[in-house]
């Protein structure tokens, strides 16, 4: 039996070599939409286009233009003279926020009883950028507004502290977007390419019209679904290894926890997602249909893992359905091993859901898988 396993696996090697472009395509593609991801997330928002028509052209006026500047936040594209120039450059993308500085700005100002405004416009297009332009802008017109109230109520700026809070961030010290996003791409990154060559095992062998040649030797079912399931759980293994190794040195995504428990509940995952992937793989008839129901089943995972929105944020049916998604408990246990240092004692509950999942899932593709050989 073992001797036929293994003469199997090395059939499926000498698959994955003829057909280099795949696995090569998986491996390498996978990576790069890591470091591209990870590399993007990783950098400050900065020199977000900004346009400002000064209609007061005083020194408390400048003041503001240079405060914005001085964020980083922003690079001043033009200092225009009327509304249409702005409106102009928004309705073609140009510029991420205008500011237009009121011409009695500076008379506000110096009264003890003004009222200085500044109008702000925001391209809501494009939302990531109008929040983070939202940001800085709020940031500058707060220190504005306190240096006023200090000055109206005579008080000396040493001496004057308002009310703040003490802040502490966990896990993520500096609240960078990588260590959120590069974890949970990796956890995509791994679903398809386990799903994927899960799914072309049976697939391929329909559409080369070798299958039928399979199923007359003496292999049992059972020969057959171990021997097309251990390259994939290598091919799988390595790649999350892989990865794993460039974000931490890539990124600084650190490993807090125990990285022998990582890698154990890595596998378990990839034995997951290897049952979903070959019932995709039987119920295909070509490479191309396989293809496209692990880009559905993927996608439709994507939407339940919390990454792209909460679990929490939303609805109830919605958050009982992300329950029974694999993936959604294993970027849970990887953050916790990777971001949080924790342990069974506290992952305990994703790694039952994760067990309790992948024996149904498991159970029910061994059986369809089977018996469609059979």
């Amino acid at each position: 039996m073992i001797r036929r396993i293994a003469s199997l696996v090395i059939k499926e090697f000498i698959h994955l070599r003829n057909d280099w472009w795949m696995p090569a395509f998986m491996l390498f593609g996978g990576a790069l939409e890591l470091l591209l991801v990870g590399w993007a997330t990783s950098r400050p928002m900065t020199n977000l286009p900004l346009m400002v028509w000064d209609q007061d052209k005083s020194a408390a006026s400048r003041a503001v233009v240079v405060a914005l500047e001085n964020t980083g936040t922003f690079t001043l594209e033009d200092q225009v003279e009327e509304m249409d120039a702005i409106e102009f450059a928004l309705d073609r993308g140009k510029i991420t926020a205008a500011i237009i500085i009121p011409p009695d700005y500076a008379e506000e100002m110096a009264s003890h009883n003004g009222n200085p405004n500044l109008a702000v416009i925001l391209n809501g297009a494009e939302s990531i950028p109008a929040r983070e332009a939202l940001r800085a802008i709020e940031g500058v017109t707060r220190s504005i507004g306190e240096k006023i109230v200090i000055e109206r109520l005579g008080m000396n700026p040493d001496t004057f502290a308002g009310f703040d809070f003490s802040l502490r961030v966990w896990f993520n010290e500096a609240l960078s977007e990588a260590l959120y996003t590069t974890p949970a791409e990796l956890g995509l990154m791994l679903e398809f390419t386990v799903l994927l060559f899960a799914a072309l095992s049976f697939s391929r062998e329909r559409e080369l019209g070798t299958l039928e040649q399979l199923l007359v030797m003496p292999f049992s079912s059972l020969e057959i679904i171990i021997g097309k399931s251990i390259p994939v759980v290598i091919v799988g293994f390595v790649d999350f290894v892989l990865m794993l190794g460039m974000v931490h040195l890539a990124f600084d995504v650190p490993v807090r926890g125990s990285l022998a428990l990582l890698l154990i509940l890595a596998f378990g995952y990839l034995l997951v997602e290897l049952g979903k992937g070959m019932v995709i793989s039987v119920m295909s008839k070509t490479q191309h249909q396989a293809f496209l129901l692990v880009m559905l089943v993927g996608m439709s995972d994507f939407m339940f893992t919390g990454y792209a929105a909460p679990v929490e944020g939303m609805p109830r049916a919605a958050q009982l359905f992300a329950n029974v998604v694999p993936a959604h408990h294993w970027l849970s246990i990887m953050r916790g091993i990777l971001l949080k240092g924790a342990g069974l004692d506290v992952l305990w509950p994703h790694v039952l859901a994760l067990g309790i999942i992948g024996i149904v899932i498991g159970t029910f593709s061994w059986r369809f898988v089977r018996r469609n050989l059979d």
